[in-house]
């Protein structure tokens, strides 16, 4: 064979035409090759025989096309003394390719050179699956030994690594490129990497056999070498691949396979040797390179979606759009996970990656047409981007300091949002992103709700951080406290709804902010229950116990409610053991009638917590809070308790009855020795106490006391005759705080509407109210007046004019329907249509003032009309009656027809938009199941049921008596039941 292989090598290179090489060449390479022959030096032949330079026409294609094949032949013998000779053959091959791809396609608009095109192509595509298989032929032998092979090795790396750059920039140009080539690419993408690896195998083998039998000198020298031209290989693929990564996404519809393996490629590299390479490659860049293409997809979709004219975003549209992202997202968080010191030092970058995917999200979820989308951002995004900062607080390579400098970016403690100098950085950036919905998501209000929006998903996934991480997110518990006190963020905090996953991972629901918000503190509760970071979350709960602010408070009683239901019972009577101790230990200055002090703010939150622990500790707490010999504060306490609604309907039937005896004790002897001095008749510091005690157990039970008599209403008129002659203000505003309960007593109480003392009553009160000029006391009992005058339907009086108690009547009913406060109006408003759908007065109209609230025009409120009073009742009076009355009226049957038709159309909408929308929800394998017996058998009877009805209104039409209208009202009714069973009967047979 060698001479017959040596002869025709000879002929080939004394030949002058490229026909005649182009023959050679093909009889060369179908000879059977000998073990004995000198193949390095056939190899260095063959190198020769390839030209350098591109070629002018097709027929140095054809020749160097020719040439493949024999070579690839014998790299196949895989001979180690081979290797490098293929090496200097594929250095040579690969800038000859470049060089001549970029020459094709600058000349690929001339139609001669399509055949030369096509004949590169096919030749580019034979020598990428040349150059796989070498690396794999020198993968097997390690050549990073002798210097001048690592060099080598090395500069055909490089080469490789630059001609697979120049394929993937030139991809795009040309239409006709081969997916093959691409697929060649990738295989030398992978090829190229495994070659690292096997090479680090071998030298990091051999470097620890020089350590362990502490070899020094030349062997010692070798090794580090070795490691040298390893880390020298490994820098120069991270580098080359990050950027081939980069230039593949710039078309992720036809290279998302080299975007892929580049990526997969950089992480696996890295992977190699952190130590070595973290010194000579700049992590932090490629970390930035990742984001930079999370925010240019992100910017991309913004301009699309946000430019568009509204119409539905896709969840197929979202998936291609936010997949790549995904895919950038977990790269960066491996990435991060490598090597969290050098990450630490763009951490302001990866913070505003994750904010951005967080305002984008918000911006989505609060558009219409955007709904789906979001959805699908939340599946895939939502638990990624949490990955990515949890990849940095959870290493032990950084410090608590670190961790809290990255929180405090992200959650910044500071009230002034707009003055925060990284705040203006994140609009920045922001606006790059989302350039069109810089107004919603890039306002400071915007900024705030997609950090809230983002510390929620960090706290719904916590589980994952490690105990540093988790105490240093408890810390930060404070801050969304702050932030939700902010005006704009906690209205859109309970009017917000966002996408969050079930928990299965498999469907997506619509929840509030605020029950999304609630439910990721609770998910954290549970996951710092068992860790040293619970001691914080205590504190934090203590702390706050007592805030101002009404949603902040609100949501900490719920996590204290959440922990008191699950806690043990002993915990649980710990707890709230002392609690009872700081309220019983308040200082004496603590009035409870003030609902701004300590004490009734302590006792408005134990009141809350009581509604959610065993009824023998609520029992306990009132048996030690009633006992006198407590404290000198114990009554005031007690009252306290009270009035923020102990929940006495929960203790038992005896101590329960103890407690309503022995409030309406106290009562009566207070309103007996009410002309005595409060220190003979009261065991309460607070005048009037027995008053507000009786009140609110009244109002706690929802009740009323046989035991109250008319003495009561003597009560009232000998206060009304001590406040007329009090000259103290502060007196007399306590004493209309003590009237404004006892007409709430009195109100609950019908039978007292009977007594010949309320005409009395009435009097007084008209006096009181119409002679008073300065309201200031009597404004807060205005609400129990309107109260009070409601239960006046049980009164008699005369509708003569000239009756004094009853135009006492009229003139208080004409005092609260003048108020334009809209409070008052709801009251009176509320109070007057009870009366009216009750009395059985008929001149209903002198109740009504002229000046009413309610009858003057609303946006301009100068013209007053009875007119539009009468409307605003009438709507009251026909929900009223509508509750109470038995037999329908005609103008209500047409009323509910119109309803039902409403409603039947929204239903209506609701399904058919239901059908409308792309389900990609998983089929159920399982065959559909029976439904039960019960439902089967109650549409059977509905089903009969209406059969009978349909009879009866055969008879009804020939009845003569009964009028058409009333028919037709009665019919449109039975059309809407009948549709509706008929609704439902479908649903039951689809079920079957």
């Amino acid at each position: 064979m060698e001479n017959n292989a040596m002869k025709i090598l000879e002929e080939i290179k004394s030949s002058d035409l490229i026909e005649n090489r182009v023959q050679l060449l093909a009889r060369l390479s179908q000879l059977d090759l000998e073990e004995n022959s000198d193949f390095p030096s056939f190899v260095q032949n063959l190198t020769t025989l390839w030209e350098d330079f591109t070629c002018l026409d097709v027929s140095q294609c054809l020749l160097n096309k020719a040439i493949l094949p024999v070579t690839s032949k014998y790299l196949a013998l895989d001979r180690p003394d081979c290797s490098l000779y293929f090496l200097a053959f594929g250095i040579k091959v690969s800038q000859w390719c470049a060089k001549h791809l970029n020459m094709s396609v600058m000349s690929m608009e001339e139609s001669q050179e399509e055949e030369h095109s096509n004949i590169f192509f096919q030749l580019l595509l034979d020598y990428l699956r040349f150059s796989a298989s070498s690396f794999t032929a020198i993968g097997k032998t390690c050549f990073l030994s002798d210097q001048a092979s690592a060099v080598t090795v090395h500069k055909f790396v490089s080469e490789q690594l630059n001609l697979i750059k120049e394929v993937v920039l030139n991809a795009k140009k040309v239409e006709s490129f081969s997916s093959e080539i691409l697929k060649a690419v990738q295989v030398v993408i992978d090829s190229i990497v495994r070659l690292c690896k096997m090479y680090s195998s071998t030298v990091y083998q051999a470097v620890n056999e020089i350590k362990t039998n502490e070899i020094v000198g030349k062997a010692r020298m070798e090794g580090d070498n070795n490691v040298c031209n390893l880390v020298s290989i490994i820098m120069l693929g991270v580098k080359s691949l990050s950027e081939l990564g980069m230039l593949a996404a710039k078309d992720g519809g036809n290279l998302v396979t080299i975007l892929n393996t580049s990526w997969k490629g950089v992480i696996t590299l890295l992977q190699i040797d952190k130590q070595a390479v973290v010194s000579r490659v700049d992590v932090g860049e490629i970390i930035l390179k990742l984001i930079s293409l999370i925010k240019e997809s992100l910017g991309f979709a913004a301009q699309a979606w946000f430019c568009s004219a509204k119409d539905n975003i896709s969840a197929t549209e979202a998936r291609r759009v936010f997949l790549p992202v995904k895919f950038y997202l977990i790269n960066a968080v491996k990435v991060v996970a490598l090597f969290p010191s050098q990450a630490s030092m763009v951490f302001k970058e990866i913070a505003l990656c994750t904010l951005m995917t967080s305002a984008f999200k918000f911006s989505l979820s609060q558009q219409s047409h955007g709904k789906s989308a979001s959805e699908v951002m939340t599946d895939l995004l939502e638990k990624t981007t949490v990955d990515l900062l949890s990849a940095l607080l959870n290493t032990a390579e950084i410090t608590q300091e670190v961790r809290i400098t990255l929180l405090d970016f992200l959650f910044i403690d500071e009230q002034d949002f707009n003055k925060q100098s990284h705040d203006s950085q994140t609009k920045a950036s922001l606006v790059d992103v989302l350039p069109l919905s810089v107004e919603s998501t890039t306002s400071t209000c915007g900024l705030l709700l997609a950090r809230v929006l983002l510390f929620q998903s960090v706290m719904r996934y916590s589980s994952e951080l490690e105990e540093v991480a988790k105490l240093a997110i408890t810390k930060k518990l404070y801050w969304l406290l702050d932030v939700l006190t902010e005006k704009e963020v906690y209205t859109s905090v309970l009017s917000s709804q966002l996408p969050m996953s079930d928990g299965s991972g498999k469907t997506i629901i619509w929840e509030s902010m605020f029950s999304a918000l609630l439910l990721s503190l609770k998910t954290l509760m549970i996951i710092l229950s068992s860790t040293p970071a619970w001691e914080e979350l205590e504190t934090f709960l203590l702390q706050n116990l007592l805030h101002p602010h009404f949603l902040c408070w609100q949501i900490v009683m719920e996590l204290w409610c959440f922990w008191v239901r699950h806690a043990t019972d002993d915990l649980v009577a710990a707890m709230i053991d002392k609690l009872c101790g700081f309220m019983m230990s308040m200082s004496a200055s603590e009035t409870p009638l003030c609902p701004d002090s300590v004490l009734r703010k302590t006792t408005k939150s134990i009141c809350f917590l009581l509604t959610h622990i065993p009824k023998s500790l609520i029992a306990r707490v009132y048996t030690n809070v009633s006992t006198e010999s407590r404290s000198d504060s114990t009554p005031d306490v007690y009252l306290a308790l009270l009035l923020d609604g102990f929940p006495l309907n929960f203790l038992p039937d005896k101590i329960k009855n103890d407690a309503k005896r022995q409030i309406s004790a106290d009562f009566f002897h207070f309103i007996k020795n009410f002309n005595e001095k409060p220190s003979r008749y009261s065991r309460y510091t607070v005048l009037g106490a027995p008053v507000f005690a009786l009140s609110a157990c009244l109002r706690i039970l929802k009740m009323s006391m046989s035991e109250i008599d008319a003495k009561t209403l003597n009560f009232i008129v000998a206060l009304i005759q001590k406040y007329r002659s009090s000259r103290d203000e502060t007196t007399k505003d306590h004493y209309s705080d003590i009237l404004s309960e006892t007409l709430s007593i009195i109100s609950r109480n019908e039978q007292l509407f009977t007594c010949q003392e309320m005409d009395n009553v009435l009097t007084e009160l008209q006096k009181l109210f119409n002679s008073e000029t300065d309201n200031r006391h009597l404004h807060k009992s205005k609400p129990n007046l309107a109260l009070f005058l409601s239960g006046l339907s049980r009164y008699e009086m005369s509708e003569i004019e000239t009756c004094p108690k009853s135009r006492a009547v009229w003139e208080l009913y004409h005092l609260l329907l003048r108020k334009r406060h809209w409070v008052l109006v709801h009251n009176a408003v509320t109070a007057f249509g009870h009366f009216c759908a009750r009395t059985s007065c008929n001149q209903l109209w002198r109740f009504v003032p002229e000046d009413a609230a309610l009858a003057f025009d609303i946006p301009f409120g100068k013209e007053a009309k009875t007119e539009r009073f009468m409307s605003e009742l009438k709507i009251f009076l026909e929900k009223e009656e509508a509750l109470l009355s038995i037999t329908p009226s005609e103008e209500e049957l047409e009323l509910l027809s119109k309803e039902g038709t409403k409603v039947k159309a929204t239903v209506q909408k609701l399904v058919e938009g239901r059908r409308q929308r792309p389900m990609e929800v998983e089929k159920r394998r399982n065959k559909k199941r029976k439904l039960p017996e019960g439902i089967c058998r109650g549409m059977e009877l509905l089903q009969n049921g209406v059969k009978r009805i349909n009879e009866g209104l055969s008879e009804l039409r020939s009845d003569e008596n009964r009028s058409e209208e009333f028919q037709k009202s009665l019919l449109n009714q039975f059309s809407c039941l009948e549709d509706l069973v008929s609704h439902l009967l479908s649903l039951t047979a689809a079920s079957d």
